[in-house]
């Protein structure tokens, strides 16, 4: 009785995390493990517990071969031919303001692996400290923060937020494996801890640089929509999906479609 309902939860997103987590972990007969609402911890602390049960999709060997080749030949390519442009932008950051060139930030992988992502800086120093302050302005639903003019953003990142420039760096991290080139984009662990259930699923594969929420609309779609379409990407994925939606995001960065 208690494994269906656990899995009927999941299948439709019935619990919160926290208590799908707590579910799991009695039917699992590991109750004393539950973790202690009062003992506080970080929300990395958080996604490190719930780890064990964010599952990951394993393709096919020669699947998974496939799609790790084009993401460091393909990948490879763009990097080269992006260092000019990468070189250009470096310069612009520092003329336009003072603080570190690159934004370093722990998100969230496939299984909830931690890692490092790497972004150009697009803006102030102190972001990061204000966003609290802003949250009365949110215009996204879901637990994700998203505002159209947000006064943290300098003059140089609007620019490269609305062609995506400011993700070029993290070509370094499809390089490494911590990314593909194509994925669900990887979230915040406070997000994470705030996801519905059925939400994990887009965790289960390597987050990417683009998907289809990139070409369909991208910040105009409620979170929920976006959601679906990463979870729609990993039960249909395939090799010239993915070559299809990396030519299709080249098109969309270019007109700067749904971008902010």
């Amino acid at each position: 009785m208690l494994n269906s309902t656990w899995h009927k939860a999941c299948s439709l997103g019935w619990a919160p995390l926290g208590a799908v987590l707590r579910m799991k972990l009695m039917i699992d007969g590991d109750a004393n493990q539950i973790p202690n609402p009062q003992t506080p911890k970080s929300p990395l602390d958080k996604i490190i517990t719930l780890q064990p049960y964010i599952g990951t999709a394993h393709r096919a060997g020669i699947d998974a071969v496939a799609k790790r080749l084009v993401d460091l030949i393909l990948g490879g390519l763009i990097l080269t031919a992006a260092l000019p442009i990468m070189g250009l932008l470096i310069i612009a950051i520092k003329a336009n303001s003072a603080g570190p060139i690159f934004f370093v930030q722990r998100r969230v992988g496939q299984g909830g692996k931690i890692f490092k992502l790497y972004k150009f800086r697009s803006m102030i120093t102190d972001a990061e400290a204000i966003k609290s302050s802003l949250q009365l302005f949110n215009e996204k639903d879901g637990p994700i923060f998203k505002m159209k003019s947000d006064p943290r953003i300098t003059t140089v990142g609007k620019f490269m937020r609305r062609h995506s420039l400011d993700e070029l760096p993290q070509l370094f991290n499809v390089l490494s494996g911590a990314m593909s080139l194509v994925g669900p984009r990887p979230p915040l662990p406070e997000e994470v801890l705030n996801y519905e259930s059925w939400h994990l699923r887009r965790l289960a594969v390597k987050p990417g640089l683009t998907c289809t929420w990139q070409i369909s609309g991208r910040s105009h779609l409620s979170f929920d929509e976006w959601m679906k379409l990463d979870i729609a990407y990993i039960d249909s994925w395939s090799l010239t999906q993915d070559l299809t939606l990396i030519w299709k995001t080249i098109k969309v960065v270019i007109n700067a479609d749904g971008a902010y």
